[in-house]
């Protein structure tokens, strides 16, 4: 676990509320955590708000934004857009990890142009940690891509399993891929396709779950599917949980987050939120990424990728191990 300073690039102008309420956010996790640092993607004219701080703020100069309804290109298209430039701060060095409440597809492919996907991975996907009645729960995928061929369900499983690996500590997360009932032969051809795949690999594949198996737990510890479900399903639970009146906190597991998923399969911390994000939210997800840049949860999600039959890494140990330029990257 590092204990250096933590920098984290902000994309100010991502989300319905922009930038006021993103810089909020930011401002109240700088409050809370005396070693944190931000690199905030915004525009000047801001400046004032963060005076009482300005020695643990760095700004990246731009008045551009992505819109909620704009094409996710945009974000690659042009340079000077904020989700890119708090990207590219991780690219250079000059961040550890980036958040963004703006559009997922603007900030998926701002990640995969400015870092690049792990070898061997497609697409990337989004895991959420989810609080469960038996045990906390990573949904994957749940939106950076719409669709999902059988192959790209197995990577999800893949990269679910080390994550569970090594934000929750399991040895051998149980991983379970979503369908309309647990018998052998449910599901769509897509779903019985993976089946059959996740079945022969080697994951610790628990077979078919059920939509209740999100929120209930116990059957499996990762839980696979598409993005345009995955997304579905979370929004679903965030409405059940609101209609009951309560609200996804992070008192089962200090990896349990509010509105806050972590992006995987690209070469860096990247943690997205939700559009409609309040400065709380903002706050959680910069705290989230905060804790995986402290965790090497990068180079750990690497190593057990790349020799998944090793024991799980030990934070100490990899910062121990890594080079100085590796880290910043990571």
């Amino acid at each position: 676990m590092t204990t250096r300073p933590v920098r984290i690039a902000v994309d100010l102008l991502g989300g319905d509320r922009a930038p006021d309420v993103v810089l909020d956010g930011a401002l109240a996790a700088l409050e809370g955590d005396p070693e944190l640092h931000l690199v905030l993607a915004g525009p000047p004219s801001l400046r004032p708000r963060w005076d009482a701080v300005a020695d643990r703020v760095t700004l990246l100069p731009t008045d551009e934004g992505v819109g909620m309804s704009d094409a996710p290109v945009r974000a690659v298209r042009t340079r000077r857009t904020s989700v890119r430039l708090a990207v590219e701060a991780v690219r250079s060095g000059a961040a550890d990890a980036v958040i963004s409440v703006g559009p997922t597809g603007a900030a998926v492919a701002a990640a995969v142009t400015e870092l690049g996907k792990l070898p061997g991975f497609r697409r990337p996907a989004l895991a959420a940690v989810l609080p469960a009645l038996a045990h906390p729960v990573v949904l994957v995928d749940v939106g950076a891509h719409a669709g999902a061929s059988d192959a790209d369900l197995v990577r999800h499983g893949r990269l679910g399993s080390a994550f569970a690996r090594v934000t929750l500590g399991l040895d051998a997360p149980r991983v379970g891929l979503l369908s309309v009932g647990t018998e052998p032969g449910k599901g769509d051809q897509l779903r019985k396709k993976a089946d059959r795949a996740l079945s022969g690999g080697d994951l610790h594949y628990v077979g078919l779950v059920e939509g209740y198996d999100v929120p209930l737990g116990g059957r499996a510890d990762v839980v696979v599917t598409d993005g345009f479900t995955g997304n579905v399903v979370l929004k679903t639970l965030e409405g059940s949980l609101a209609l009951a009146g309560t609200s996804v906190a992070p008192a089962a597991h200090g990896r349990v987050h509010r509105r806050a998923a972590t992006l995987l399969g690209v070469q860096g911390i990247v943690v997205l939120g939700h559009g409609a994000a309040g400065s709380d939210d903002v706050a959680d997800c910069i705290a989230l990424a905060a804790a995986a840049v402290r965790d090497d949860d990068a180079a750990r999600l690497r190593a057990v990728l790349e020799n998944p039959g090793d024991a799980l890494p030990d934070p100490a140990k990899m910062a121990a191990l890594a080079a100085p330029g590796e880290k910043a990257r990571s």
